[in-house]
């Protein structure tokens, strides 16, 4: 499957509780991402609250989330579609769509699958990151990818939306 990177609306990308030095931009943009110097940290706590609007609606089936700080690495994440108003209490009292304890391994760059079933029509991502490896203050994200595909569902409401005026 291909990075969607192109898919991301980067004018409405927000993540909550971040460094101003060390913004989302760092760990999802390209060239930013690839560099271990640059990073996205939280601030005030350990949680980010990270979402990521897409252009087109989209499939995901992959997602890397990348953090070689061990202590500071993301350890519990939840993964949710189409909420982007979901605030922090929100996201920690319900339950993601997916959602994962990361190891070590997990962290190294390697992709995590999703479930293919539940990030079918996905037009906003949110990504939940509740804890750390360490219980560190602060939490450290060096490259976030995702990877599906785009533009490529078909939209059967918009072709309702066609006939109902033709009348």
């Amino acid at each position: 499957m291909a990075d969607l990177l192109d898919a991301v609306d980067f004018s409405a990308v927000e993540a909550l509780n971040q460094q101003p030095g060390h913004s989302l931009q760092n760990a999802l943009k390209q060239g930013y991402r690839e560099d271990d110097g640059l990073y996205l940290e939280s601030d005030t706590d350990e949680q980010l609250l990270i979402h990521i609007p897409f252009n087109t609606a989209c499939k995901l089936s992959g997602l890397v989330i990348k953090s070689t700080k061990e202590g500071q690495a993301p350890k519990r994440v939840k993964l949710f579609v189409n909420q982007p108003t979901i605030g922090f209490s929100e996201a920690a009292d319900a339950a993601g769509v997916q959602e994962f304890d990361l190891s070590e391994e997990d962290l190294a760059g390697g992709q995590l699958q999703l479930k293919l079933v539940k990030f079918t029509k996905v037009n906003c991502l949110t990504i939940f990151i509740e804890s750390n490896q360490g219980d560190e203050d602060t939490t450290i994200v060096q490259k976030l990818a995702l990877f599906g595909s785009s533009g490529d569902s078909f939209n059967v409401a918009a072709i309702k939306d066609v006939s109902k005026e033709e009348k």
